[in-house]
């Protein structure tokens, strides 16, 4: 467990929509992080941001041109203030198809991602032309192709058969779905933290309701809640289902967290009921709801008093390089 902090505070300010502060900053998580020395501010998107603060850390989730513009001028005019996270680095996981091309570059042993194609607006060739270049086979996954925390961008659907594609609207990123037992393993990362947890999914479908289902098109939610109310035990069946690895799941989280430069995020994780040690990146999101993981307020506070540590000890270490050139220059 990180350390608690000493002396004086260390002041948070965060930009979020209302849906997300309702589901994130709680008021146990406010109190927790007080308690420990961290301040939990409010950042008033009504006013410049430039006139706020002062803070130690800005962290925020806010998919707007107009919050960019004023994050970058705000770095600008408070240089000491770390900013969680870059904007540059949020943007690669808006779009489904760039935030799965870079699980693929890792090169993990045992971890893949889906087969999947993105369908453009104005692409010429049928949905069917494309599936089969691209040897893509029923089940589908349709996922809108802007990740960016609309209430759209989590309608998704589930296509049985060739007559659903002709429900499905491009631009639309088509994912193979892979049968991994009705269980999804959710990995939580805020810095160096990482908690993985199960959670219900899709059930498997097999050959036989594949070939014989009368429905083409579901949406995900329902056809979840339907399976759900389908598997009487279903609670049983994702306590009986076994974590992966811990040591596998760190890996990952610490080689995505290196490799996308991002401090909050987390990823759906599939395991292939065929090849039991197969595992499939499914999503990646960023600032996703923590309140969901268990013992949330005590990680995302070590979090918080980590990153505290981590702008001390930068700003101790310029202090001593200034002492220094000034001691070097009285001598000369």
């Amino acid at each position: 467990m990180s350390e608690s902090l000493g002396g004086k505070r260390f002041l948070i300010g965060y930009a979020l929509s209302p849906q997300k502060i309702n589901t994130f900053m709680k008021d146990s998580l406010v109190i927790h992080a007080r308690d420990r020395g961290v301040d939990l501010i409010p950042i008033d998107l009504e006013k410049p941001l430039i006139e706020q603060g002062p803070f130690d850390c800005v962290i925020h989730k806010i998919y707007d041109p107009e919050w960019r513009k004023q994050l970058e001028e705000f770095s600008i005019q408070s240089p000491t203030t770390l900013i969680i996270d870059p904007v540059n680095a949020v943007e690669k996981l808006q779009n489904r198809v760039s935030m799965l091309e870079f699980v693929n570059e890792l090169k993990i042993e045992n971890l893949e991602t889906p087969l999947q194609v993105f369908i453009s607006e104005d692409s010429s060739e049928s949905l069917q032309d494309t599936m089969t270049r691209e040897g893509l086979k029923f089940p589908l996954i349709a996922k809108p192709l802007i990740a960016d925390g609309a209430a759209n961008s989590h309608q998704m659907s589930l296509t049985l058969n060739q007559n659903g594609l002709t429900k499905l609207n491009p631009p639309i990123v088509l994912q193979e779905f892979v049968n991994h037992g009705g269980v999804i393993f959710k990995v939580y990362v805020a810095g160096d933290h990482v908690k993985c947890v199960k959670r219900k999914s899709l059930a498997d479908i097999s050959e036989e309701k594949l070939n014989t289902s009368t429905s083409e098109t579901y949406q995900v939610s329902n056809f979840s809640a339907q399976n759900k109310s389908d598997h009487e035990s279903f609670a049983e069946l994702i306590e009986a289902a076994e974590m992966p690895p811990l040591s596998f799941v760190n890996e990952v989280a610490n080689r995505m967290r290196d490799a996308l430069k991002l401090h909050l995020f987390n990823f759906d994780m599939l395991r292939d009921s065929r090849i039991g040690t197969r595992y499939l990146v499914i999503d990646v999101n960023y600032f996703p709801g923590y309140a969901k993981m268990p013992e949330f307020e005590t990680v995302l506070t070590d979090f918080f008093i980590d990153i505290a540590h981590q702008k001390r000890s930068r700003e101790s270490g310029n202090s001593n390089q200034n002492k220094e050139a000034n001691s070097n220059r009285t001598n000369l």
